[in-house]
């Protein structure tokens, strides 16, 4: 079933080998350019970008193009990027993803954002617990990383629940809106 799930996804998913994953709720299938009014939604919301690197996206080609980008960096095997959608009704709801895949040093990066009608219900929770399995596991990474904005608190708790622990301040990192912004760095080893 893994093995034909993986088939799946390379021969015809146009996503690389970015494998289907399934939660008790959710399943996290690879990001497309279908999933563009979905992930539109997530990135134009004031509220969800509120701890963002750049603002609320206004223009929808903008969020096809970001998407496109993924879907080619999943095709050179250095990224996944999946769409968390519900098993009860197909909706996707969020993405999650492991960026700047580096092989040799078997590292990565995470990310993930939710619609914000979805949240404060375990689903950020459940579906990076998955993405971690497969990056530790299937992909055999020894380390993932993780930047956040300094106030973004509700990630922070989260990744500290996933097992993530604090590892510096980046002071002056990210200029939005014209403030400069402090960013923390957390980060996984595996058997540490």
């Amino acid at each position: 079933d893994v093995y034909r799930r993986r088939v799946w996804c390379w021969a015809f998913g146009g996503a690389g080998m970015t494998p289907i994953l399934d939660t008790p709720r959710l399943q996290l299938r690879p990001l497309a350019l279908g999933d563009v009014d979905a992930l539109f939604a997530i990135m134009s919301d004031l509220e969800t970008m509120r701890y963002w690197d750049w603002p609320p996206f206004t223009e929808r080609e903008t969020v096809h193009d970001i998407i496109a980008g993924q879907i080619s960096g999943a095709e050179a095997r250095n990224s996944r990027y999946w769409s968390a959608c519900l098993k009860a009704t197909g909706a996707m709801i969020g993405t999650c993803d492991l960026s700047d895949i580096e092989h040799h040093h078997r590292r990565a990066e995470v990310g993930f954002a939710f619609n914000r009608a979805y949240w404060g219900n375990g689903y950020a929770l459940e579906a990076m617990a998955s993405v971690l399995r497969y990056a530790l596991g299937e992909l055999g990474l020894k380390r993932l990383g993780a930047r956040l904005h300094a106030e973004n608190d509700a990630s922070r708790r989260l990744l500290e629940r996933l097992g993530f622990s604090s590892e510096g301040r980046l002071e002056h990192y990210v200029l939005r809106d014209g403030v400069w912004r402090d960013c923390l760095i957390y980060g996984l080893v595996r058997g540490r």
